[in-house]
């Protein structure tokens, strides 16, 4: 019932809090639509989250973007897929603020994102999709 309600949330544009087991990495992670998250979502999850803002996107798309894996040899405790991380080339100032960053994120999503549309490096962090979670 949980999982159903959280993805209803989603359906609706609301957010959802996802926490891991204490063995893992004992952490929790707010996620949103990336296709409907507004400027005051953005803000929230800055100011209440690490501040570190991930997208999450397919293979598929990770090569769209021509983004290259963050590291070579991944050395993390779960391998987590980062890429080098982005920022819209157009429509932002500094990259920093929670404007510049939904300008980002929807620069990456978009339906025709090309490796032009983001700067390198930037303050969105893509997570590289991983089927079965």
């Amino acid at each position: 019932e949980r999982v159903e309600n959280a993805l209803a949330a989603l359906r609706e544009g609301r957010g959802v809090m996802v926490l891991d087991d204490e063995d893992r990495e004992n952490e929790g992670d707010m996620i949103f639509p990336a296709e409907t998250m507004t400027v005051e979502q953005m803000a929230l999850t800055i100011r209440h989250g690490s501040g570190i803002v991930c997208l999450c996107i397919t293979e598929d798309r990770r090569k769209q973007l021509d983004l290259p894996m963050m590291v070579e040899n991944n050395t993390s405790a779960y391998g987590t897929g980062f890429t080098v991380t982005i920022e819209a080339a157009e429509g932002v100032t500094t990259g920093v603020s929670a404007a510049d960053r939904i300008t980002t994120v929807r620069a990456a999503i978009a339906d025709g994102a090309k490796p032009s549309d983001l700067n390198r490096p930037g303050h969105v962090f893509p997570l590289r999709a991983q089927a079965g979670g």
